[in-house]
C-alpha cells in the first residue's frame, strides 16, 4: 500500500521561486527552493560579497500580549526579556521542564508597543505556539500571525540596497528593530540574520511579499538564495540549526550557549530547570558543542562519529563544505575533556578515519554592524 503524499504548504513567494528557476524541495512542511540556477556555491559567495535575498516566510511569527508579557516569557527562557529596551531584539532559548532546548527564537520589543514580537523556527512553530500558550495561560496571550511573510536581505551591500527602498534604515544597528516602510509596504525591520553577515529581516503582510521581493531583486547586487547556501552560510558563521545542533536532549551549557542566559537570570535561576542548568554552567557539562576542521577535502556529515583515544567521544551534528574557506567545516558534541581548541580528533567518514582538529567558531568572522 502506498503511503499518502505529504501536502506541502507554500509561502507567498512560491510562484516567484518557480519563475526564478528555484529547485523546490520539501522543508519543514513547506515547498522551498534549495537553490536557483546560479547554484549553491555562487549563491553562498555572492551573499558574502554583495547581497542575497532569502524567503524565510515559513518561520513562525507571533505577538505576545498581556499585563507583563516579558515577565511571563522569562519563565520559559533564560534570556533577559524584562531588560529588553524599546527597539531592541534578543536571542532566546525556549526550555522544557527538564532544561532541554525546545527551540531557539527571537524576541523584539518594538518602540511604543506593549506586545512582544516573536519569531520561532518553521519546523517547530505549531508546537512552540501551543506550548507557550499552555505554559503562560492566564499570564499572557499569544497571537500567531500566519498572514505575515518574512524576507532576509543579507550581505555587505544589504544596507545600501535597503536604504533605497526604506530611507534611514541603514542607521539601524545590529539587534535593533523598528516599524518602517519598505518599497511602499508597512514592515517590521530588524538588523539581524542567519548568515554571519550584515543584513536585515523584513516582516510584511503576505500580500506585499512579492512586491517587496521584486523590488529588492531588481538590483544587480542582489541574488535570490536558497536553503543550500543558507545552511552553508550559517555553518561557517557557527550558528546552530535547531533539530540538529540543539534539541530537547541538549541544555544551554552543553550547547555552548551560556551567553544567551542573562546575567540577572544566572543569579536568580527563575526559569524552567534553572537550578539544573546553572549547575551545569558552574560545574561544567559532560559534553560540549565545538567547531571542527577536518583535514583534506572530504566533509564529515551529520552523524559521523568523533573518535579520540581509540574510542567514540562524540558525533558531528552539522558538517559540509565551507565555500568561503574552500575547505570542509563541521560542528558537533564531544566529551568536555576534548573540547579545547587545538585538540586532535578523528572523524569516521565512510569507514575511514579523517584527522581533524577542534577549532574556534565562527569559522568566518561575523560582519554585524554594531552601534558605534
Amino acid at each position: 500500500m502506498t503511503a499518502p503524499t505529504e501536502t506541502l504548504r507554500q509561502t507567498p513567494l512560491h510562484a516567484l521561486h518557480l519563475e526564478l528557476g528555484g529547485k523546490m524541495v520539501p522543508f519543514a512542511g513547506y515547498e522551498m527552493p534549495v537553490q536557483y540556477p546560479a547554484g549553491i556555491l555562487k549563491e553562498h559567495l555572492h551573499t558574502r560579497a554583495k547581497a542575497g535575498l532569502f524567503d524565510v516566510s515559513h518561520m513562525g511569527q507571533a505577538f505576545l500580549a498581556g499585563a507583563d508579557p516579558a515577565r511571563a516569557l522569562e519563565w520559559l527562557t533564560p534570556a533577559d526579556i524584562i531588560g529588553l529596551k524599546e527597539g531592541a531584539q534578543r536571542y532566546g532559548l525556549l526550555l522544557n521542564d527538564e532544561g532541554g532546548i525546545k527551540d531557539d527564537f527571537m524576541t523584539t520589543r518594538l518602540a511604543g508597543e506593549a506586545a512582544l514580537y516573536l519569531v520561532v523556527n518553521a519546523g517547530t512553530k505549531e508546537t512552540d505556539f501551543a506550548y507557550i500558550s499552555e505554559k503562560l495561560a492566564g499570564k499572557a496571550e499569544l497571537t500567531p500571525r500566519p498572514d505575515r511573510a518574512l524576507l532576509a536581505l543579507q550581505g555587505p551591500l544589504a544596507a545600501d540596497v535597503l536604504e533605497r527602498h526604506s530611507p534611514g534604515i541603514s542607521k539601524l544597528s545590529f539587534m535593533r528593530a523598528t516599524r518602517a516602510t519598505v518599497a511602499g509596504a508597512p514592515a517590521i525591520v530588524s538588523r539581524t540574520g542567519y548568515t554571519g553577515e550584515d543584513g536585515y529581516e523584513i516582516s510584511i503582510d503576505a500580500k506585499d511579499a512579492e512586491t517587496v521581493a521584486r523590488a529588492l531583486l531588481g538590483h544587480a547586487e542582489v541574488l535570490p538564495i536558497g536553503l543550500g547556501a543558507r545552511d552553508s552560510l550559517r555553518l561557517e558563521a557557527g550558528l546552530c540549526l535547531y533539530g540538529h545542533d540543539i534539541d530537547e536532549t541538549t541544555n544551554p551549557a552543553e550547547a555552548n550557549l551560556v551567553w544567551a542566559i542573562g546575567k540577572r537570570r544566572k543569579m536568580d535561576k527563575d526559569f524552567l530547570a534553572g537550578e539544573r542548568i546553572m549547575d551545569a554552567v558552574f560545574n561544567g557539562p559532560a559534553r560540549k558543542r565545538v567547531g571542527i576542521l577536518p583535514n583534506g577535502r572530504a566533509p564529515a556529515r551529520e552523524g559521523a562519529e568523533i573518535v579520540a583515544d581509540g574510542r567514540v567521544i562524540g558525533r558531528i551534528t552539522s558538517g559540509g563544505f565551507g565555500p568561503s574557506l574552500n575547505a570542509p567545516v563541521a560542528m558537533g558534541y564531544v566529551e568536555t575533556a576534548f573540547a579545547t581548541d587545538g585538540t586532535k580528533l578523528d572523524l569516521m567518514v565512510r569507514g575511514n578515519a579523517i584527522p581533524a582538529v577542534v577549532a574556534p567558531m565562527p569559522f568566518v568572522p561575523h560582519n554585524y554592524r554594531r552601534a558605534v
